[in-house]
């Protein structure tokens, strides 16, 4: 993640949507809730959880089936491995970086559920559209917006939640929501390789000047859950804000920026070496059907049925790990979040270099198994961190910038992967050695960079601690 704390990301959001949102702010005080105001009933709490479970769901099935989708892409428009990898990494952030702001500051503002609800209609309605794209160009703008879209749900999801739960149990419904990750990536990826399977046998057709099959039809059946995410979205009933400040209305964005500021010792690091770890991590899916077909000679219907095995059970052990390595170090250490995430880089770190470099795709599956479940173990501390440290009105903010920075690095790594595999390596099948290369680049830095976090983070905690006593 960039350092830039105060004045790039804010100036990057349109300045007249700042603008008006801080008109609405002032117009229309959010409801909240005081300290002793009980909290939502549980069946209301885990509906929201599971609504918003799916929606993250089909955030990562659009990824997983477009990742499947990406040489048969390539070779319909003849493109170059830099090619896809602009498409897969920074076309897909261009938009996101321009709306994520405004987006996550609608989210301290408007009912978060509506946010939710207009992005995955955003996403569905896009899908749709690149189903009936003839040009690279037109399917990249496409692309570019679908990211848009997904910049609306995290911010809101994870300070939705924030407000269904109270902080002593709010460790496994964050837990539980990386189900949709999961998912989304594993049996996302199964139901996109049936997909594929299913429209390769539809006959083809024109539609104006545009000639429909296979991966087109594929793109259009995507938006139909999308469709159903977003009716759901709308009968979850908005919680109250709680712990909020200045009567309950956000804080304008110079103090957002100001409180990040005020403790860059802390937001810095976490930002600055969860964009090191996504780089490489945004790689690996986005080039997951290249490599294992030039690497190991496996069709996209192998890797369809072969991959998510192995990723399911590597993300389903993150997500007891991750709890029970909190539980275990927060018995000795007040700041257990930021301690957990560093170890769950460094571990990393081997698996990222050697992975490639395995002899067989199943030991290459072994490897990402390993990586997946330390990077699921990880994202648990990471989003309890920010929900922890920041208050409640600018959690949307805090959250979207910190997604923003992480997307914008990460989305470096799909790109680099192809640049190295064109122009320093220059050989289609030397996608492994691009992914290696990677690994030793980023992961080890990433690990550092996080472990510089503990320190600040903990007297964070004390200050908090110290202002509630």
């Amino acid at each position: 993640m960039a350092t830039t704390m105060a004045g790039g990301p804010a100036d990057m959001a349109p300045q007249g949507s700042a603008h008006a949102a801080d008109r609405a702010a002032e117009a229309s005080p959010l409801p909240h809730a005081g300290d002793d105001a009980p909290w939502p009933s549980t069946g209301t709490a885990y509906y929201a959880l599971a609504v918003i479970i799916f929606a993250t769901f089909l955030n990562f099935f659009d990824s997983a089936a477009f990742g499947l989708l990406i040489e048969q892409i390539r070779a319909e428009f003849h493109l170059s491995n830099t090619a896809i990898g602009l498409l897969q990494g920074p076309v897909n952030v261009v938009f996101y970086m321009v709306v994520m702001l405004p987006l996550s500051r609608m989210s301290d503002i408007y009912p978060r559920k509506y946010v939710l609800a207009i992005g995955a209609l955003l996403i569905a309605l896009l899908n749709a559209a690149g189903g009936f794209t003839a040009t690279f160009m037109a399917l990249a703008f496409t692309r570019m917006l679908v990211g848009a879209g997904g910049g609306a749900h995290a911010p809101g999801s994870y300070s939705l939640l924030a407000d269904f739960f109270p902080p002593e149990k709010r460790r496994w419904p964050f837990a539980l929501l990386q189900l949709g990750f999961i998912g989304g990536g594993t049996l996302g990826l199964v139901l996109a390789g049936q997909m594929l399977a299913l429209a390769m046998g539809w006959p083809e057709s024109d539609f104006l000047d545009v000639h429909l099959h296979g991966w087109k039809y594929v793109l259009m059946m995507l938006a139909l859950p999308g469709v159903v995410a977003c009716g759901l979205l709308l009968l979850v009933k908005e919680p109250p804000r709680r712990g909020v400040i200045a009567a309950g209305k956000p804080l304008p964005i110079r103090d957002v920026m100001a409180e990040i500021w005020r403790r860059r010792a802390v937001y810095g690091p976490l930002f600055l070496g969860l964009g090191f770890s996504a780089a490489h991590a945004m790689a690996l899916p986005a080039w997951m059907v290249p490599f294992y077909k030039r690497t190991y000679g496996w069709s996209e219907m192998e890797i369809a049925t072969r991959a998510p095995m192995f990723m399911l059970a590597g993300q389903l052990a993150g997500l007891l790990v991750g709890p029970m390595l909190l539980k275990l170090l927060s018995r000795r250490y007040r700041d257990a979040n930021v301690r957990a995430v560093t170890i769950c880089f460094t571990a990393v770190v081997p698996l990222a270099i050697f992975g490639p470099m395995m002899p067989n795709g199943w030991l290459a599956l072994t490897c990402s198994m390993l990586s997946g479940m330390l990077g699921i173990a990880s994202a648990v501390p990471q989003n309890l961190t920010i929900q922890e440290i920041t208050p409640n009105q600018m959690r949307g903010q805090v959250t979207g910038l910190y997604l923003m920075m992480f997307t914008a690095v990460g989305a470096v790594g799909p790109f680099m992967i192809g640049i190295m595999t064109d122009h320093v390596f220059g050989n289609d099948g030397d996608v492994w050695k691009a992914l290696a290369l990677s690994g030793l680049l980023l992961n080890p830095a990433a690990a550092y960079i996080m472990s510089r976090a503990i320190r600040p983070y903990a007297d964070a905690l004390a200050l908090l601690d110290k202002e509630k006593s």
